[in-house]
């Protein structure tokens, strides 16, 4: 079974980071949690930049094993590491930059191809350019490739789209999907970004102080109202959904799920494709009824599960059954005493918004 095995110990200054975790060996796994919560330092413990006391198992590869007296240094790690910054190499071509790379590894070793990584990251046209001709998620992109032609056993990703723009992380998310999706190499990703563990992630850590307070499937863990993850602002649901339909005339795409269905803007997707979706807490809200006309094109029938605390006192978040679905609804505690919600009542769930994510 492929399955990446981390239990590391590290005093730092404010606390000591602790972990012991059992994670898929491939796809990606997010480390998420607020800044100065051990993520980066646990990531350098993995690559060896850090040393941390206990054992890290790749796959079946032991990197290290104190009760053994394993350590392998960085360089003997078959890992990559993309940081914040790409780090290019200032007076070398893409092309060199990422020939240097490729040198590392022996042709017979050779996991990824260069043509393969060409066409994952689509930079072929920018071999020739230096990188101070590149934007910044071109030299992000040509980064990360040259991290894939090392051929690592293991991609460690620091919060690669931390320093870009929006515009810039919109234009490099496409092709960190696509590495997810063409590639069996397991992935450990720090983000400070919600959307971008939500898009990308397949596993979530959440670390606090150094501490692990969850560990699991990225849908399972973000529904979670036990977590202060779910409490703010941002908290929201993923669902699965299949294209059903398009209404061409009004610019719309008609998404199914078992809870029924959901108007979203129009997507250049064939019918019965799949496509993940977020469902904001904040654009969910409940009514009685549901039938008269509304500007809300998607409501959908649904039963009270349960409450849970907000993070602001005047709301409170209600959880919903709809059609077997989870989906969350952050409401004030007046309109729930108001409309005399309690476990167990059929409402109107209306959906305002729904965030496409791939």
């Amino acid at each position: 079974m492929s399955v990446l095995r981390l239990a590391l110990d590290l005093p730092l200054t404010d606390f000591n980071l602790h972990a012991d975790l059992t994670l898929p060996g491939r796809g990606v796994t997010a480390l998420f949690g607020p800044s100065g919560s051990g993520k980066t330092t646990l990531l350098r413990c993995v690559a060896g930049l850090a040393r941390g006391q206990g054992r890290v198992e790749v796959n079946g590869e032991c990197w290290q094993d104190d009760a053994r007296r394993v350590f392998l240094p960085v360089h003997r790690r078959p890992l990559g590491y993309v940081f914040q910054e790409p780090s290019l190499f200032p007076h070398l071509s893409v092309r060199a930059n990422l020939e240097f790379g490729l040198r590392r590894i022996p042709p017979a070793e050779r996991r990824v191809g260069w043509d393969v990584a060409m066409s994952l990251l689509g930079i072929g046209h920018l071999l020739e350019r230096g990188p101070e001709r590149l934007s910044g998620g071109e030299r992000q992109r040509v980064a990360i490739a040259r991290a894939l032609l090392t051929s690592p056993r293991l991609l460690l990703m620091d919060e690669p789209l931390a320093a870009l723009d929006a515009a810039r992380k919109q234009e490099i998310l496409p092709y960190l999907e696509g590495l997810h999706r063409e590639l069996e190499i397991p992935v450990l990703y720090v983000s400070h970004s919600r959307e971008e563990v939500a898009r990308l992630a397949d596993h979530l850590v959440l670390l606090d102080r150094g501490l692990v307070t969850a560990s699991g499937a990225v849908a399972e863990i973000l529904a979670r109202t036990d977590l202060s993850l779910t409490r703010d602002e941002d908290a929201g649901v993923l669902l699965e959904t299949r294209v059903e339909a398009h209404d061409e005339i009004h610019h719309l795409t008609r998404l199914a799920f078992s809870g029924g269905c959901l108007w979203v803007n129009h997507q250049q997707r064939a019918p019965g494709e799949m496509l993940l979706v977020r469902i904001p807490a904040r654009d969910v809200s409940l009514a009685l009824e549901g039938g008269g006309p509304s500007s809300i094109l998607n409501r959908l029938a649904g039963t009270v599960s349960g409450f849970a605390e907000a993070a602001h006192p005047a709301h409170c978040l209600v959880t919903l059954d709809v059609g077997g679905c989870l989906l969350l609804a952050r409401i004030t505690r007046k309109s729930r005493d108001q409309l005399g919600l309690i476990p167990g009542m059929a409402v109107v769930v209306q959906v305002k918004a729904v965030a496409l994510l791939a």
